[in-house]
């Protein structure tokens, strides 16, 4: 996917990196661009020495972004540090410069599940899902000192959920409002309905590292001898916030219900040693990061340049789920 946003540096400057970050044997052989993101560039690099990296670069500084997207190269460096000793198995952080602007992590050896998934029988996928959801339980053991982004300018950081929350969407209206997004309400008329239910999420009472970012894509697999897959590791962590564990059910479960994805559930019971229970209170904290999202996704075209029939028919389609999670959120109250 083409983004405004992707910063693609001449060969000379990746291999000065490179020599910064690895020594003077640290010559590119092979360069190729990965194409699959939708913010950052990323390029598959392999040494002449026959070693494999990736090199993630964040946008051009002074760059037009979204609120949240501010220091997002730190707050993927500062996901892999944090969850490292989680047990979530992920691509290894190898360095960061992040004045320069790029990391260097190890170059996973399987492919995305999203572009697996479709030849897995049900049973098999299930088993993935429930790797998954495992493996999400064991990277919500880490806590951070406070809510919000762990950006360092501390902004939304606060020692509640319920504030640090309200801040996150309150930039994300305000972006929406500033781009001209399409909604299905005004933008103060969302942040009141949100406010209105902002007392479930004072149930969250520990800051957990969430990736807020594992759909399908960011998921990598090997398959077994067996005919099993095996999850190789996550990436991405650009988006991962301290919070309400709750909100990983996203984009593991994207766009659809988690308890109508088979394993995941059951995956992150086994992980975390207790059921994740979605009753009343949890759906309606559940539908919050929903909607959250979902701004997200009708919001960031703007900044990136996406354009065209694909883009608008997606664009859409977010628009429906968003306008059902506020219909559906707004009787919710009205009917408690």
């Amino acid at each position: 996917m083409d983004s405004l946003t992707k910063r693609r540096p001449p060969q000379q400057q990746l291999q000065a990196w490179l020599h910064g970050a690895l020594g003077p044997q640290a010559v590119i052989a092979e360069s190729t661009e990965c194409t699959d993101g939708w913010f950052n560039a990323v390029y598959a690099i392999t040494l002449a020495d026959g070693r494999e990296c990736v090199v993630k670069v964040a946008p051009a500084p002074g760059l037009k972004l979204l609120r949240y997207e501010v220091d997002l190269l730190h707050t993927e460096a500062h996901f892999y540090r944090q969850s490292a000793g989680t047990g979530m198995p992920h691509a290894e952080l190898l360095h960061a410069d992040l004045d320069e602007g790029f990391l260097l992590l190890e170059r996973l050896r399987g492919k995305p599940l999203e572009h697996v998934r479709e030849g897995m029988s049900p049973a098999v996928l299930a088993g993935v899902r429930h790797q998954l959801g495992a493996a999400a339980a064991r990277l919500h053991t880490a806590t951070g000192p406070a809510f919000g982004y762990p950006r360092r300018d501390g902004h939304t950081r606060s020692d509640s959920w319920r504030t640090s929350f309200l801040t996150i969407i309150d930039d994300i209206l305000t972006d929406a409002a500033e781009l001209g997004t399409e909604l299905p309400a005004p933008p103060d008329r969302i942040a009141e309905l949100i406010g209105r239910h902002a007392d479930a999420l004072d149930e969250v009472t520990r800051p957990s590292l969430v990736h807020f970012d594992l759909w399908d894509g960011n998921a990598f697999v090997l398959p077994q001898p067996d005919g099993s897959w095996r999850l190789e590791g996550i990436i991405d962590g650009e988006r991962a916030f301290y919070g309400d564990p709750l909100a990983e059910l996203v984009s593991l479960a994207m766009f659809i219900d988690p308890e109508d994805s088979p394993g995941l559930l059951e995956g992150y019971a086994e992980g975390a040693g207790a059921p994740l229970v979605l009753d009343g209170p949890a759906r309606r904290r559940l539908a919050l990061y929903r909607i959250y999202l979902d701004l997200i996704l009708v919001t960031e075209g703007a900044t990136r340049g996406f354009s065209g029939e694909e883009h608008d028919g997606m664009r859409r389609y977010v628009l429906g789920l968003l306008d059902g999670e506020l219909t559906a959120l707004d009787a919710t109250r009205r009917h408690k």
